[in-house]
C-alpha cells in the first residue's frame, strides 16, 4: 500500500522530538481509558487495551500508572469521561491529514484545533471526504542489523502479513490489524528485537511535497500534535529523506 513508508520515516525522525514532550503519558492514559471503558478492562481480551498498555510500556509508564487508568475505564475509580473525535482536511500543498482527539470538553478542543489551522494555512474538511482514503493497519519496523529479509518475509507468511518491505536502514512490516499480536508475538519468538510497533492509519496515495510547502506542512502536524487532547494525526504528505534531514536539523 502506498505512502506508509514515508509517513513511517516522517514519524520515526519526529519520535525523539515527541519522546520529550511532558505530555506523551497523558495521552497514553487517555487512550488506556477509553479502550477500557470499551471492551473491558481485560488485556488478553480486549486487544485494543492490550495495544494501548503496550504502548505505554514503550514510553516507560509505571506499572502502576497503567493500572489506574484501566481502573478509571472500568469504572472502579472515578475519573473524567473522555469524547473520541476525528477532525479531517488538508494542509499546505494540498496535503491531507486525520486528527484524532480524546477530549472531556469538545468546545475548548474544536476552537484550539480551528485556530491552530487558521494560523498555518490548514482547512478542516466534510466527514469523511479524508478519511475514505486512509486504512488502519499494523506497522511494525525491524533494523536491518537486526534479520535479514528472507527471515523476515517467512514470519510474514506465516502470520498473514501483508507486506515487507526496506526502507533505508530499516524492514517495515505491514498487516491487518486483526494479525498484528500475532506477527509482534512471532517476531518476538523469533529473538528479532523490533524497533516501533503501532496500529496506525495508512494513506491509499500520497502527496509529495519539498521546500516551503513541506515546512509549513510539518508546523502544521507538530501544532496539532502538541495539542494536550491530541492522540495522533496522520497525513499523506510524501517528504524525501534528504528534506527530512533538513526539516529536522
Amino acid at each position: 500500500m502506498a505512502g506508509h513508508s514515508h509517513w513511517a520515516r516522517i514519524k520515526r525522525a519526529k519520535s525523539v522530538t515527541d519522546a520529550r514532550r511532558g505530555r506523551a503519558w497523558s495521552r497514553l492514559s487517555r487512550g488506556i481509558i477509553v479502550a477500557a471503558r470499551s471492551g473491558g478492562g481485560d488485556p488478553e481480551s480486549n486487544l485494543a487495551l492490550r495495544y494501548a498498555i503496550d504502548a505505554a510500556r514503550a514510553e516507560n509508564m509505571p506499572k502502576d500508572t497503567i493500572e489506574r487508568a484501566i481502573k478509571k475505564g472500568t469504572g472502579d475509580v472515578d475519573g473524567i469521561s473522555f469524547e473520541e473525535l476525528t477532525y479531517e482536511g488538508y494542509g499546505p500543498g494540498g496535503a491531507a491529514f486525520l486528527c484524532l482527539a480524546l477530549t472531556d470538553n469538545r468546545t475548548r478542543t474544536a476552537g484550539e484545533i480551528k485556530n491552530a489551522l487558521d494560523r498555518l494555512g490548514g482547512n478542516l474538511a466534510a466527514a469523511g471526504s479524508v478519511s475514505r482514503f486512509f486504512t488502519k493497519r499494523g506497522v511494525i519496523t525491524v533494523s536491518a542489523k537486526n534479520a535479514g529479509e528472507d527471515r523476515l518475509t517467512e514470519i510474514a507468511i506465516e502470520v498473514g502479513a501483508d507486506d515487507i518491505r526496506r526502507d533505508g536502514e530499516v524492514f517495515e512490516l505491514t498487516c491487518d490489524p486483526s494479525v498484528y499480536g500475532a506477527l509482534r508475538d512471532a517476531l518476538e519468538s523469533a529473538k528479532i528485537a523490533t524497533e516501533t510497533g503501532e496500529l496506525t492509519m495508512v494513506p491509499s496515495l500520497t502527496v509529495p511535497l519539498s521546500g516551503e510547502p513541506a515546512e509549513k506542512m510539518m508546523k502544521l502536524v507538530e501544532a496539532l500534535e502538541e495539542n494536550d487532547d491530541v492522540q495522533n494525526v496522520y497525513s499523506n504528505v510524501e517528504i524525501s529523506a534528504d528534506e527530512m534531514n533538513r526539516l529536522s536539523g
